[in-house]
C-alpha cells in the first residue's frame, strides 16, 4: 500500500511550535500512518469531510482513500471491520463520532475485542485503537454529552486513554497502536480547539502511568480529560487563599495508576476526585473506594467526589453549566476536605 505526499497537506503541528489539541490528534494520525504501512483510518465522514471534528482534516488527499476509509452508517459493522483487520495483522485506527454511538458497537469491544486475546489462550490478539468523543460542555443536549469512559474502564481486555494535554494527544497514539490489546481513546470535545505550545522534548506517553500536572501539598485534585483545565484553575483558586493543591491526571483510566495516585494522597492527606460521569457507580467512586482500601491511614478527611449531576445533560447553556463540574464546586469540595468553609458566593456547583 502506497501513500501518495501532498505538501499541501504537511505537519501542521511542528514540535515546538504553537498548535492545538486537534492538530496535534491529526499529526500523530500522520505520524502513524508514514510510519507503518499497516496503519489505517475509519470511520463515518473521516475521509472527504475530514472527521467530524476535523481531526483527519487533508489526510485522505495525502494517503488515499485505501488508508482513510468512509465508512458506512454501521457502528457495529465498521468496528467489526476494524476487529478483523486487527486480527487479519493490520492496525486499524477506528473512529466512532461521539461516545453514545460506541453503545451501538458494544458487542464488538465487549464480546470480541476485549475478550478474544483471553479465550483463544494467547492466540489472536487484537491491536486496534478505538477514537471517540466524549463529553459535555458544548450544548449537544443528552444524546450526545455522554461521558461513559468509566463504564468502559470497567472491561478487562481493553486499556482506556484520555489525553488531556497537547503533548498526550499528540504522542498517546503510537504506543496505543504498539499495544496487543484493543485500545479506547476517549477525547473531550471541549479541548479540541485548546492551543497552546508543543514542547519541543514531547516523545511517547509512557501508558502506564498518571501524571502530577502540579505539584501540592494540602490536597490532592483527582481528574482527567476534560476536567483537567477546571482542576488547575481550581487550584489556583485555592492556592490564592493559602490551599496548596496538587492535581493528578489520571492519563490512563484502565488500569489505572494506583501508585501515583496514592502517592499525591500519601503526600496530601486529602483528596477529591473530579468526574465528568454520573457519581453512582462513577469512575470516581472506584477512586474513591481504591483510597479507602489502601491508604485509609493517610487519609485526615473524607474522600469528596465533584461529579455531573444524576440528570440526561440539559441543553440549556445555564443548565448545562450547572449539571457539569466546575471549579467552584471543586474548591467547595476541597475546602471541605481542609476544614474551612466555602465562600458564601451562591456558586458552589454540584458534588
Amino acid at each position: 500500500m502506497t501513500a501518495p505526499h501532498s505538501p499541501a497537506t504537511k505537519s501542521a503541528a511542528p514540535a515546538g511550535l504553537k498548535t492545538t489539541y486537534r492538530e496535534a490528534m491529526r499529526e500523530a494520525l500522520r505520524e502513524a500512518l508514514r510510519t507503518d504501512e499497516r496503519v489505517f483510518l475509519m470511520g463515518e465522514d473521516v475521509g472527504r469531510y475530514g472527521g467530524c471534528f476535523g481531526v483527519s482534516l487533508g489526510l485522505l488527499e495525502e494517503f488515499g482513500p485505501d488508508r482513510i476509509r468512509d465508512a458506512p452508517l454501521s457502528e457495529s459493522a465498521f468496528v467489526g471491520a476494524g476487529i478483523g483487520a486487527a486480527l487479519a495483522g493490520m492496525r486499524p485506527v477506528v473512529e466512532i463520532m461521539t461516545v453514545n454511538f460506541s453503545l451501538l458497537a458494544l458487542d464488538q469491544i465487549l464480546n470480541n475485542a476485549a475478550t478474544l486475546l483471553h479465550m483463544s489462550g494467547g492466540q489472536l490478539p487484537v491491536p486496534i485503537v478505538i477514537r471517540m468523543t466524549t463529553g459535555a460542555g458544548r450544548q449537544l443536549a443528552a444524546q450526545h454529552s455522554h461521558s461513559l469512559e468509566g463504564w468502559y474502564a470497567h472491561i478487562p481486555g481493553l486499556r482506556v486513554l484520555a489525553p488531556a494535554t497537547l503533548t498526550d494527544a499528540r504522542h498517546m497514539l503510537a504506543p496505543a497502536l504498539a499495544d496487543p490489546d484493543p485500545v479506547l481513546i476517549f477525547e473531550h470535545g471541549s479541548l479540541y480547539n485548546v492551543s497552546g505550545e508543543l514542547p519541543a522534548d514531547a516523545g511517547p506517553v509512557d501508558l502506564d502511568h498518571a501524571a502530577v500536572r502540579r505539584p501540592g501539598t494540602d490536597v490532592s485534585l483527582i481528574t482527567y480529560g476534560g476536567s483537567l483545565p477546571k482542576a488547575l484553575a481550581a487550584a489556583d483558586d485555592l492556592a490564592s487563599g493559602g490551599i496548596s493543591a496538587e492535581v493528578v491526571d489520571l492519563r490512563t483510566l484502565r488500569p489505572l495508576d494506583d501508585a501515583t495516585i496514592g502517592g499525591s494522597v500519601a503526600r496530601t492527606h486529602r483528596a477529591v476526585v473530579v468526574d465528568e460521569g454520573w457519581r453512582t457507580g462513577s469512575l470516581a467512586a472506584e477512586i474513591s473506594a481504591r483510597l479507602t482500601e489502601q491508604h485509609f491511614y493517610d487519609l485526615d478527611a473524607p474522600v469528596e467526589r465533584v461529579c455531573s449531576a444524576e440528570v440526561p445533560m440539559p441543553y440549556a447553556r445555564r443548565l448545562e453549566e450547572a449539571a457539569l463540574p466546575q471549579p467552584d464546586g471543586i474548591v467547595a469540595a476541597a475546602r471541605r476536605t481542609v476544614g474551612e468553609p466555602a465562600p458564601a458566593t451562591g456558586k458552589a456547583g454540584l458534588t
